[in-house]
């Protein structure tokens, strides 16, 4: 690893509410992950290969596939009510459309860098034919939800590393329980606020008298600038920035973010679009403000009202939430999309990449000292002299 004389670069990672300080209002479902979402799973493929200078074709790669499976994994033949929000689209998520149109997931969705978006799609329309041969003939055709950030800085992008087996991988490995975070799968090459980041993940349950639902949340996170990087509300950036000046750090390749949004809340896609709107206030809560060049895209779903595929019935019966119950959704949605991002930063470990670019880890104990000297009980504010 380059030796840039970093703080905490060599600790070991912890998930950023381990730093003890508090990450909103509702308590963190078991695993505080979007596995806490019954029936969500999460898989991973990391491709990590060489070294040095930047050999197109050969490497260095830093890059991989994450699968998340809604509904079991069954999304195919019980499709689950979507929606989503981009709130700046210089990034892609094919099939988002089609999920924004007809308000149904139909497919996993797989994460990974830009340009394998369509290696990973292919590879995923070949995975569900081979497990449901009627598609595209007795069935109707897929379009598979693949969402991307770039990851150059690190990976040979154009070299096209990403293959079949790698999607195949992350979907046959994905499960309930703990998720993996960091530079792993999808987000092996990513970086955020110009540290290494990657995958991360939290949740969310409501309490019984709001219902009792449970929300959760992934990304893959690559966007920001140090300097805005904000940790629970405080500018940690701007106070780290000295002690990484002298780090090169990428320049024209800044964004984006995808987060999926999961949730076991019966809801109606136009509810789901206005949830996948507060995730974006969540992204704002670190340090995003939506520059030119990134791509901040949401996509959300329901577990709860299926719609399955062949029935033969001409009326299906949903229930879904009244929208003016809705308010700690938002809340709990902002809440785990903030997070999860911080989540992606703080299990990352340092890594080089192509030509040695490096994306040094965030300074864990610093951080953690840091908000222990400025989140001090606020005094009463003195009283205003009447005019």
């Amino acid at each position: 690893m380059t030796d840039w004389n970093l703080p905490d670069q060599a600790i070991p990672r912890v998930r950023a509410r381990a730093l003890g300080f508090p990450l909103g209002k509702y308590r963190p479902g078991h695993y505080n992950a979007i596995t806490d979402v019954t029936g969500v799973k999460v898989g991973h493929s990391t491709i990590i290969r060489g070294g040095g200078a930047l050999q197109r074709g050969i490497g260095p790669v830093r890059t991989g596939v994450t699968a998340i499976l809604p509904a079991s994994g069954n999304a195919f033949t019980d499709r689950c009510v979507g929606g989503g929000f981009i709130l700046n689209g210089a990034g892609e998520m094919s099939g988002l459309t089609q999920v924004m149109e007809w308000g149904l997931l139909e497919t996993p969705i797989l994460l990974t860098n830009t340009l394998a978006v369509g290696a990973v799609s292919d590879a995923t329309v070949r995975y569900l034919v081979r497990q449901y041969p009627g598609i595209g003939d007795e069935e109707d055709v897929i379009i598979p939800v693949v969402g991307e950030c770039d990851d150059s800085w690190l990976n040979d992008v154009a070299g096209r590393h990403v293959k079949e087996e790698h999607v195949v991988e992350a979907i046959q490995t994905a499960a309930d329980g703990p998720v993996a975070e960091g530079s792993v799968g999808g987000g092996t090459g990513m970086i955020t606020c110009d540290f290494k980041s990657g995958i991360g993940t939290a949740s969310r349950k409501l309490p019984p008298v709001l219902g009792g639902y449970t929300l959760g949340v992934l990304v893959m996170s690559n966007f920001g600038y140090l300097n805005a990087l904000r940790f629970t509300g405080y500018p940690v950036g701007e106070h780290l920035a000295p002690l990484f000046a002298h780090v090169p750090k990428r320049k024209k390749r800044y964004g984006s973010i995808i987060a999926v949004v999961a949730t076991d809340t019966p809801l109606m896609p136009h509810q789901l679009n206005r949830l996948a709107k507060r995730a974006a206030l969540g992204i704002g809560r670190v340090g995003s403000f939506a520059e030119h060049g990134s791509g901040e895209i949401i996509l959300a779903f329901s577990t709860t009202n299926q719609v399955p595929r062949n029935s033969p019935k001409i009326i299906y019966r949903a229930k879904f939430l009244l929208d003016h119950r809705m308010d700690p959704l938002y809340e709990a949605v902002i809440e785990c999309t903030e997070e999860a991002i911080l989540n992606s930063m703080c299990m990352a470990r340092p890594m080089d990449g192509v030509n040695d670019n490096h994306a040094a880890a965030l300074p864990l104990t610093w951080v953690r000292d840091y908000l222990r000297h400025v989140r001090r009980p606020l005094h009463a504010p003195e009283p205003l002299d009447e005019p």
